[in-house]
């Protein structure tokens, strides 16, 4: 037995850290493709927004805990919204990093995964990811938010495990490009909704009374972030 798990364990890190040769141009062209199709129609888009809040709200709790936040739980409802809660002082750099955390972690994601994707690191990525929602699920307190996130790792885990190495870049390629490119949207949906008149307790106007920084600003920031993430990160993807 300690011989079996002495040869195993370094083949496990040597395939978790070890790079893998990514697919060719036209399955990264055709993952983005897929991203798209999955991201512009808004029938289909009500439906896979839901990772996006994954994403979101993760960002929060996530960027919580590392400013000294205390997470009490999230909450992902059927409509794609989202709800992260923690406690700590209501005011401070640590609540306004949290409060910019949900629009931001999406894109940022994205261009974190496209890097990796750039150093051949496909099983890397697919496992951190499955981590981070395995940490994510702990912090789930509704059952509609719980589903979600159990299927999306249950996705990941069986990708992983059960499929050979061109299938699961295609799926790493697919999952980036979608980060990258729905991490986007929401900020025009935020802008049109503000346009109204409406969202007022939006990510933005939240950060605007936290800082006394008109929301509009905050807005322009997460344009460019996700902007300038899909930049970046659909070079790394596209040169790789």
């Amino acid at each position: 037995m300690a011989s079996i798990a002495a040869t195993a364990l370094p083949n496990l890190w040597d395939r978790l850290v070890g790079a893998q040769s990514g697919p060719d141009l036209w399955v990264v062209v055709a993952t983005a493709v897929a991203a798209l199709a999955v991201v512009v129609p808004h029938p289909v888009w009500r439906l896979s927004r839901n990772a996006v809040t994954i994403a979101h709200e993760g960002g929060h709790g996530l960027v919580a805990l590392l400013t000294g936040r205390s997470l009490t739980g999230i909450r992902l409802h059927s409509d794609t919204s989202g709800l992260t809660v923690s406690r700590g002082k209501p005011y401070g750099l640590g609540m306004i990093l949290t409060a910019a955390a949900g629009y931001t972690a999406p894109p940022l994601l994205g261009l974190g995964g496209a890097a990796l994707l750039a150093a051949g690191r496909i099983t890397l990525l697919l496992w951190a990811a499955t981590a981070l929602l395995l940490a994510m699920l702990v912090m789930i307190r509704n059952a509609y938010g719980a589903l979600t996130v159990v299927l999306t790792g249950g996705t990941f885990l069986l990708v992983s495990w059960l499929t050979g190495p061109q299938v699961q870049a295609a799926f790493a390629y697919a999952v980036v490009w979608f980060l990258l490119l729905g991490g986007v949207r929401p900020a025009f949906e935020l802008q049109a909704k503000r346009f109204r008149g409406g969202a007022g307790d939006s990510d933005a106007d939240q950060l605007s009374r936290l800082t006394h920084v008109p929301a509009g600003l905050w807005l322009f920031l997460f344009h460019a972030v996700s902007l300038c993430s899909l930049m970046g990160g659909g070079r790394w993807l596209l040169e790789r």
